[in-house]
């Protein structure tokens, strides 16, 4: 019998409640860099030392994705996204009371970080577990909530600090995140398996040889010790490590050196624009990875991540600046979104978030050192160029690395279980 497929799928309201996790989650992570601005002459810190407890932050969310992938996989989201949302949800209420520079660290930097941990790795890997066909459509979807969040957030937090300060954002920002998590939480199941259902909705499978024909390459399962011992797994990492070396400083210190460049606009905008170029690359690029192929557009943004990072550097004004910002939304929202569905494609969906996870850990370090490396730079030389000019480099770096790659083959040495 043919497969057929249902009127009204489940894994659209997967799809809706992790898109507005990401929406809620990264809108307030990256509006770090607007709390930035005020909280630097409030706190009387350095630059490098107030981009010091973004920097532990990174480190330990990132650090711990690789567990949190683990546990998505085995456990199922639900839990380990409540979790999150418990952790992250106190950090920032904790934030808001603080009075010494150990207690930001400790309450952002660490229980924030560990909230963090449970948010892209789960929301994506389960949303790539609930569709095969439409796979780009759906990381485009899930992705989009983040993209809009770092649209609508850092304008929201920009008016909210200026109604209520700092202080009271941040508390206002906890108490959303705890409770909404948690809701949405408990409507995220974690493949449709467990609901009796199969991929896109498709509930009655085709003969076994029809269904062999037809199965993707990328969806004939490669365990996690299996994939690790191939080099596509490690040029793939490689790619995740280099990058996130310099998205999380862009976010951190672009409203900061849109004030340096003496750009007459509210601090928050370029912050806004790259969430606009976000949102557009996940509901266009993304969506065209299902027709023109996963690798040619993946290549095309991470090009376009390097001019965006030169673009910075060479910014004069307001039009060089906006451009170089939507083009650098255009980048980080479709890597982000095409990641975890590369990486499906090329080793299957069952350890989606095992692997995506695993990659993004071993980014925590890099991740940590950009948003310190670039504050120092700009301690030391008063402006932001120099630190720009070097992240082009570095994505140049990247854009090489993925030339490289190449499909993996199985061999009889692998190890199998």
């Amino acid at each position: 019998m043919g497969a057929h497929v249902q009127r009204f799928f489940y894994g659209w309201v997967v799809l809706a409640c992790v898109s507005t996790v990401l929406l809620l989650t990264y809108g307030v992570q990256y509006a770090f860099g607007v709390f930035f601005t005020t909280m630097l002459p409030d706190l009387g810190w350095s630059r490098a030392g107030l981009a010091g407890a973004f920097s532990l932050y990174s480190l330990v969310y990132i650090g711990l994705s690789s567990a949190s992938g683990y546990f998505t996989d085995r456990l199922g989201p639900r839990w380990v996204m409540a979790l999150g949302g418990c952790c992250l949800g106190s950090g920032l209420i904790l934030v808001s009371q603080i009075q010494a520079p150990w207690q930001l660290y400790l309450f952002y930097g660490g229980l924030a970080g560990i909230g963090m941990s449970a948010a892209y790795v789960p929301c994506t890997a389960t949303a790539v577990k609930w569709f095969r066909r439409q796979r780009g459509l759906a990381v485009g979807i899930a992705g989009s909530g983040a993209s809009l969040g770092i649209a609508v957030v850092p304008p929201l937090s920009e008016a909210l600090i200026a109604w209520l300060g700092w202080r009271q954002t941040y508390l206002l920002f906890g108490i959303v995140l705890l409770v909404v998590i948690n809701a949405l939480a408990a409507l995220v199941v974690r493949d449709p398996e467990s609901m009796g259902l199969q991929p896109d909705g498709v509930d009655v499978d085709p003969s076994p040889a029809e269904a062999m024909r037809s199965r993707p390459a990328g969806d004939l399962d490669w365990t996690f010790r299996e994939a690790v011992y191939t080099s596509t797994f490690w040029m793939l990492a490689g790619i995740m490590v280099l990058s996130v070396l310099t998205i999380p400083a862009v976010y951190v210190h672009l409203p900061q050196y849109a004030e340096d460049l003496q750009a007459q606009t509210p601090r928050a905008r370029f912050v806004m624009l790259v969430g606009l170029g976000s949102l557009t690359g996940n509901l266009l690029l993304v969506w065209l990875s299902d027709r023109l192929g996963r690798r040619r557009v993946f290549g095309l943004v991470l090009t376009l991540g390097a001019l965006a990072l030169g673009g910075f550097a060479a910014a004069r004004g307001v039009f060089t600046l906006t451009v170089a910002s939507v083009c650098f939304g255009l980048y980080y929202g479709t890597f982000a979104s095409l990641f975890p569905a590369v990486m499906s494609d090329v080793f299957g969906r069952r350890y989606t978030g095992t692997l995506t996870g695993f990659s993004f850990a071993l980014g925590s370090m890099t991740s940590a050192i950009g948003p310190v490396l670039m504050g120092l730079v700009a301690d030391q030389t008063g402006q932001y160029r120099l630190a720009f000019l070097g992240g082009a480099v570095v994505n140049s770096i990247v854009v090489l690395l993925f030339l490289g790659v190449r499909a993996p083959i199985r061999t009889p040495r692998m190890p199998m279980t």
